[in-house]
């Protein structure tokens, strides 16, 4: 069974950069699609990215497009999220999920394993 560990999360001003890995461990990763969601205080989970198998595919929400990009590296079993012109409103918990879709999804109920999530807090 896979598991999933998020890090690089902190505090960071506005108009800074984070990145963001998720180390996956037990199984290889390299046939599935992997994602980043985050849950900001008061809402709902949503979804930031997501990359297919081979890294080739990827798809944002509006909101980080322009600013954010995901990638991966199949041989050290991670994907990661590097994240620039950070705002106020990019405060959450972001948390990398697993999905069987070797394509990728923006669907939370498509993934099968999530991490623990790494808290972002954007200072204004």
């Amino acid at each position: 069974q896979v598991q999933l560990v998020e890090s690089g999360g902190g505090l960071v001003q506005a108009g800074g950069s984070l990145r963001l890995s998720c180390a996956a461990s037990g199984s290889s990763i390299r046939t599935d699609g992997m994602g980043w969601f985050r849950q900001g205080p008061g809402k709902e989970r949503e979804f930031v990215s997501t990359i297919d198998w081979a890294g080739i595919m990827t798809q944002y929400t509006d909101s980080v497009k322009g600013r954010f990009t995901i990638s991966r590296d199949n041989v050290k079993n991670m994907v990661y999220l590097q994240m620039n012109s950070l705002k106020p409103e990019d405060t959450a918990v972001y948390s990398c999920a697993k999905t069987p879709n070797p394509r990728g999804d923006s669907r939370d109920y498509m993934y099968n394993v999530w991490g623990q999530g790494t808290q972002v807090t954007v200072s204004s």
